[in-house]
């Protein structure tokens, strides 16, 4: 407490009387633990399949008995090269005493900025960031600079996995059937994705059978999976090829020539699975 009461009457006199006493400043000086700014971690936040949020994480740690605040700013960040745009830690700019203070830096990414086919660029696993830039901490002593520069490489969103499972015929009519196709939807990230929906044309043997719909899907958790049923009414008369599958059960090959849609982004989703018709 002696030592936290010595710091604070030093840095008090200090900022009153400026520059006019040397002895006091150097008094100050030597009390005065300089913070060490460290960096922690790079996520994503908000991740879709047409941006994401990129959190650059450093960690300020201030040893000293009294709070102290950012200054100033300078912060670029880079994605394969090409600059994006960059923010400020939201949580305000105050750093507490005797402890950590997490900073973050987030950076809005945009993968149509970055390569002009979106769906290569999600076929990567990680694309490369830089950071640029540093940080001005207000001290006692005056404005103290730390560097913010920093490489790495993020995750890149993966398309969700969609598979068909075996249909089930749930009524059989000489005009046509209704058919309830099973949908898992799994979500290969280490992060949440949102998929707005899937939908797209479907053909069962060969014939045209109308269009399915997922409608929103919302959220998928992390590695997780969505199961939903789809029913659609068939009519024979235009799928006489399917008939045969559809009237007695056996196997038939199904094919979705569809989108997936996730944020802004709609990306081609072509299933062909040879299915097992259940009645």
């Amino acid at each position: 407490m002696k030592t936290n009461r010595t710091f604070l009457l030093l840095a008090v006199l200090g900022l009153s009387l400026g520059t006019g006493c040397a002895a006091l400043q150097k008094m100050a000086k030597n009390a005065f633990k300089k913070p060490t700014l460290t960096f922690k971690t790079a996520r994503l936040s908000q991740a879709s399949l047409s941006d994401a949020t990129v959190d650059l994480v450093y960690q300020l740690n201030n040893p000293n008995p009294l709070g102290l605040s950012l200054a100033s700013i300078s912060y670029a960040f880079f994605v394969e090269d090409k600059q994006v745009v960059a923010g400020t830690p939201a949580k305000g700019l105050n750093i507490a005493a005797n402890g950590k203070s997490e900073l973050v830096f987030p950076a809005n990414v945009r993968f149509a900025d970055i390569a002009p086919v979106v769906t290569t660029f999600l076929n990567k696993d990680s694309a490369r960031y830089k950071a640029q830039g540093s940080l001005g901490v207000k001290t006692p002593l005056g404005v103290l600079s730390f560097p913010l520069e920093h490489e790495g490489t993020f995750e890149v969103p993966k398309i969700p996995q969609v598979q068909f499972q075996s249909p089930r015929i749930t009524n059989v009519t000489v005009q046509g059937a209704t058919v309830e196709f099973p949908l898992v939807v799994k979500n290969r990230n280490s992060f949440a994705l949102p998929v707005a929906g899937i939908g797209g044309a479907l053909k069962v043997a060969g014939a045209n059978v109308g269009n399915l719909a997922t409608g929103n899907l919302g959220l998928l958790e992390p590695g997780g999976t969505k199961e939903l049923t789809l029913p659609l009414k068939i009519n024979f008369a235009s799928a006489l090829s399917a008939a045969n599958a559809l009237r007695s059960g056996g196997n038939a090959q199904v094919m979705l020539d569809g989108q997936l849609q996730s944020g802004s982004q709609n990306v081609p989703m072509d299933i062909s699975q040879l299915l097992n018709f259940r009645k």
